[in-house]
């Protein structure tokens, strides 16, 4: 049986993590789709990256997928995607499914607050 390790464990091990740093340098460049996975609240409370998606975790499924309803035209398979969430767990879960969904360039980013830290441009929500 497993655990929430456990499949934090395969997420991370799946899901690239790059530094805030090289992740600032993609924003700036316009390199990246980013998607913030949290909730709508964690993200009134503290804002999020500057242009972000805001795609909560639970729902990346549908947007992710081009034949739902629900699907979001700004993720495609070949763009690079950036994922943020508060500390990175969640952002590396999402970019697993992301990835058994055919996305192949998906990176996490961690946690949301080391990105406004490192003077990332940010929004509020």
């Amino acid at each position: 049986m497993k655990n929430s390790k456990d499949y934090l464990s395969e997420a991370n091990a799946l899901v690239e993590r790059v530094s805030v740093e090289e992740g600032i340098d993609l924003h700036k460049n316009k390199g990246a789709v980013f998607v913030d996975v949290r909730d709508s609240a964690a993200i009134a409370e503290s804002g999020t990256i500057n242009g972000a998606l805001r795609i909560p975790r639970g729902f990346i499924e549908f947007a992710a997928d081009p034949d739902s309803p629900f699907h979001n035209a700004e993720l495609n398979r070949d763009a690079t995607i950036i994922l943020v969430c508060g500390a990175g767990g969640q952002a590396a879960l999402a970019g697993k499914t992301l990835k058994e969904m055919g996305y192949e360039s998906v990176r996490n980013i961690g946690g949301f607050a080391d990105w406004r830290d490192a003077g990332g441009e940010t929004e509020a929500a």
